[in-house]
């Protein structure tokens, strides 16, 4: 297996192969159009002037899970922070160690490049994402979230 980065200049074909993964946690919430905003996503992360990241897991050309991720700047924390946006694994390759291995490659990235932490959400009920979290060193922060859309 290979984690890596997805390039920004990176083919259609591999946008697409993300976008096909990513569909298996949109169809879960019911989003409509679900795709196409997944494709046009990937399209801004990529774009040369993006803050977003894309990390896949890939094995025998498959890809089999994905991390995608935003750096933000944080006052609190001085600097530079990743805001973890998703991480999904296909649900026929869970429990395989493949997200552990996304997020190790993704604080390995962190640390080299100057950021000073990394937050995400999860649901309060998902006890084995909140363990994989915890055995890595992240620990919980007391907040509610609200959002805002247009």
């Amino acid at each position: 297996m290979h984690i890596y980065e997805v390039e920004k200049d990176s083919s259609q074909d591999m946008r697409e192969r993300i976008a096909d993964l990513m569909m298996g946690q949109m169809e879960s919430i019911g989003k409509e159009n679900a795709y196409d905003l997944l494709l046009h996503s990937i399209d801004l992360a990529l774009t040369d002037d993006s803050m977003a990241h894309i990390f896949v897991a890939e094995d025998n050309d498959s890809i089999l899970g994905v991390a995608f991720l935003n750096v933000s700047i944080s006052l609190q924390k001085g600097g530079y922070y990743i805001w973890l946006n998703d991480l999904y694994v296909h649900k026929e390759y869970r429990n395989q160690g493949i997200a552990k291995k996304l997020l190790l490659k993704i604080i390995y990235w962190a640390e080299n490049n100057g950021i000073k932490g990394i937050e995400l959400e999860t649901g309060v009920s998902n006890a084995a994402t909140k363990a994989l979290y915890n055995s890595l060193g992240f620990y919980d922060v007391v907040s509610k979230r609200y959002g805002f859309q247009f």
